[in-house]
């Protein structure tokens, strides 16, 4: 009987998918059921075409963001109109897209969804239940590589979410005001920001290809800083999650009169 521990022996002949004996499924489990109710929630969101500004406080959701639609309110389309309005395609059309390809391939992403959609693998030390392997060679999967460019327009939408929380602080009477919608933009916009910067990409393109950092201090500056928001990548993925679905309805839910927004100035 030939030695597991050989590696001329080869593969280990188990039968058996996995010898675990811990709770392996949890973790892809609750990450399908997560992604999947979040897919549901957007989608429902982004076709409603209603309920995703409040004039009175310049309150506009980031699902509609930016506004483009001929469909949308005058007020809200801070960058024009120019989309026509049909039903199949959302007022935000022109970034929704791009931000759904950011997060699509992103590298923690792609690990999330791999395993709890996909199953390869489910978990470590855990068979898969395909035959073959390509890796990201082939086609849909080829384009995983285009991350980085993702990663440049959905910093252009990170800007413009901004845009959108300062222009909150304007009341539609045109004065300055405070209220708890106000809070939770900036707070959505600050972790959005986050999660962009933290992303592989942005830490290769701020400190790759320098062989001497010392030649450099300031993209080193740069380079630890985005390192660090780079450890928590996973949780800033799963935490803007939540941060946008909570924003959306905030202002759906005041767009819709279900609650008044809570003002701190005017």
């Amino acid at each position: 009987m030939s030695s597991t521990t050989d590696a001329s022996a080869g593969r280990a002949q188990i039968a058996a998918r996995t010898l675990r004996t811990d709770r392996w499924w949890l973790p892809p489990l609750l990450t399908a059921v997560g992604l999947g109710a979040w897919v549901v929630y957007a989608t429902v969101r982004a076709f409603m075409q209603e309920w995703y500004f409040v004039a009175e406080y310049n309150y506009l959701t980031p699902f509609y963001s930016p506004c483009v639609s001929v469909g949308c309110l005058p007020e809200a389309a801070h960058f024009g109109r120019i989309l026509p309005d049909v039903w199949w395609l959302p007022y935000a059309a022109l970034s929704l897209p791009i931000l759904l390809l950011f997060r699509l391939t992103c590298y923690y992403y792609r690990k999330a969804y791999y395993r709890s959609f996909w199953l390869s693998p489910p978990a470590c030390a855990v068979a898969e239940p395909h035959r073959r392997y390509t890796g990201e060679t082939r086609f849909p999967l080829v384009g995983q590589n285009l991350h980085r460019y993702f990663f440049y327009a959905a910093a252009i939408i990170s800007i413009i979410n901004t845009w959108d929380a300062i222009l909150a602080f304007r009341t539609g009477d045109g004065s300055f005001g405070i209220g708890l919608g106000n809070v939770i933009l900036v707070g959505n916009v600050i972790l959005l920001w986050g999660y962009t910067i933290s992303c592989h990409s942005c830490r290769s393109i701020i400190g790759g290809r320098l062989n001497h950092f010392s030649k450099h201090p300031l993209r080193y500056k740069a380079w630890q800083f985005v390192s660090r928001l780079n450890s928590k990548h996973m949780q800033l993925a799963w935490i803007t999650l939540a941060t946008l679905a909570v924003t959306d309805f905030y202002v759906m839910a005041v767009s819709a009169g279900w609650i008044s927004d809570l003002r701190i100035v005017n």
